[in-house]
Order: C-alpha cells, then sequence, then structure tokens
C-alpha cells in the first residue's frame, strides 16, 4: 500500500497548491464626476504584464462586456470595464440605446477623458506594464477605441469587434501608433463592402499595422451569444457567430501575446 500513501501525500500537495487564480474585482468612480468603472485584476500575477480597457456595446457597460474584462482576467490580463456614457444606466431597448449613445457622442470631450481615466488607473496597477496598455471595443464601443488610436493615444494595440469603421476622425500616418485587430461581419450592414474598403484606404494612407478579419455570413455583434434573441426581438440584423467570436478572440489573444 505504498504507492497509496506516496499517491495520497502527492494529491494533498497538489490540492495545496493555487489550482487557477482568482479575479479580483474592484468598482471604481472615475475622477471630475465622469462615471465608474470596473477593474478587474488576478491575484497570480508575479510580474507586470499587458493593462486592457475594455468599452461596451450601445447598451451600456452590462454583464456581457464586464464579463469579456473578466475573462481576460482570468487569462492573465489586468482589464477595466468603462461606462462610456458615465450614468451607471444600462439599455435594454434599441431606443434608448441610441439616445444614451447619442448623448455620449455629443459630448466626445467627457468621453475621451473617461478613456484616458481608465487607461490612468491601469498604468498605476503595480502588475500592468504601462507601455502595454490595449484596448478592445464591441459595437460602439469598437469604434470608441479605434478613435482612441486615430487621435495617437500611447496604447500597444487596439481591437475592434463589430465595431463602426467610419469616422469623423481620420488615422494620419506617424500619428497612429498602436497595431489594429478589425473584425467585422460580412453580412453586417452597419459596415457595408464600401465602409470597409474605405476603413481599409484610411489606414493604409496611415501606414496602420492592420489586421481585418471580415467574416463572411456573419451579422452585427457577432461575438455576443445573446444577441441572436435580441435580434429577433427588435427585428435588428443581430446575431451570434460561434466560429466568427472565437477566430476573432483568439486573434485579440495574439495581440496581447505581442505575435
Amino acid at each position: 500500500m505504498k504507492w497509496f500513501s506516496r499517491l495520497a501525500a502527492l494529491a494533498m500537495v497538489i490540492l495545496a497548491l493555487p489550482s487557477w487564480a482568482k479575479v479580483v474585482e474592484q468598482q471604481l468612480t472615475l475622477p471630475d464626476g465622469l462615471g465608474s468603472a470596473v477593474l478587474y485584476s488576478n491575484d497570480q500575477l508575479k510580474k507586470p504584464g499587458p493593462g486592457v480597457v475594455v468599452i461596451h456595446e450601445w447598451w451600456g457597460l452590462n454583464a456581457y462586456a464586464k464579463g469579456r474584462a473578466k475573462a481576460l482576467a482570468k487569462l492573465g490580463y489586468t482589464s477595466i470595464a468603462v461606462d462610456m456614457y458615465g450614468t451607471g444606466k444600462v439599455a435594454d431597448h434599441p431606443k434608448d440605446a441610441q439616445a444614451f449613445m447619442e448623448a455620449a457622442m455629443r459630448e466626445p470631450d467627457k468621453m475621451n477623458a473617461r478613456f484616458d481615466a481608465a487607461m490612468a488607473i491601469l498604468k498605476a496597477q503595480p502588475n500592468v506594464d504601462g507601455a502595454r496598455i490595449y484596448a478592445i471595443g464591441y459595437c460602439f464601443g469598437g469604434g470608441v477605441v479605434l478613435n482612441q488610436a486615430r487621435m495617437g493615444k500611447a496604447l500597444a494595440g487596439v481591437a475592434s469587434f463589430h465595431g463602426s469603421l467610419g469616422s469623423s476622425i481620420q488615422a494620419e500616418k506617424g500619428k497612429l501608433k498602436a497595431k489594429l485587430l478589425v473584425a467585422t461581419g460580412g453580412a453586417d450592414p452597419f459596415n457595408p463592402p464600401q465602409v470597409v474598403s474605405a476603413f481599409v484606404k484610411e489606414m493604409m494612407d496611415a501606414g496602420a499595422d492592420l489586421d481585418l478579419r471580415v467574416y463572411p455570413g456573419a451579422m452585427h455583434s457577432f461575438t455576443n451569444p445573446g444577441s441572436t434573441a435580441l435580434g429577433k426581438q427588435f427585428d435588428m440584423p443581430l446575431a451570434y457567430d460561434e466560429a466568427a467570436d472565437k477566430d476573432s478572440w483568439a486573434a485579440l489573444l495574439r495581440m496581447l501575446k505581442g505575435r
């Protein structure tokens, strides 16, 4: 029975070791009345690594956006999910989402300030390498992070998932520093082929390091498992696409690893 005793002792050692990291969630208030954010950190990190700003869909800072930030923290990336509307409100109807988004876009300085505050919070974290700050966004948030890159923010990389590609802000050569990952649906009416083509030309003229992924047949909000039901409920071109979701997420993780 010696083998059994040794096996039991080994099992006790394994059980005594941390089998997975614990994610610590902190509710934060941004300075100057800018609103709130949620910081997710990994208590098993041993050295500074990338930090990620996460910007929500037009619905607001809901469970989906927070879930993506938490998933990154589980993988070892300190993340901060920002309420870009600054109100704490979350929409459950497209009319409210549209109103929230339009109100925020009428105050671009406040949106930029919220983003800058989130970056500053990340850089202040002991387990974040300040030279490796990334930003990702979904739908409305995808357009937000692309504009931050266009403005020349000190970001290592930006990933837009089914985000708005057109913008009044144009990328400029020498100003755009961030690597770009852009994932869009080939059947997304909000980003038709002509918009995608214009975006590619803009980025190529600016000398961008661009990884563009167009998923044939994928509709808007293809990364959100709840989007199919929402599309049916509100008769909107929204639908989850598992293959596109997995491929774009894998591309993001490669970006964060510097590959």
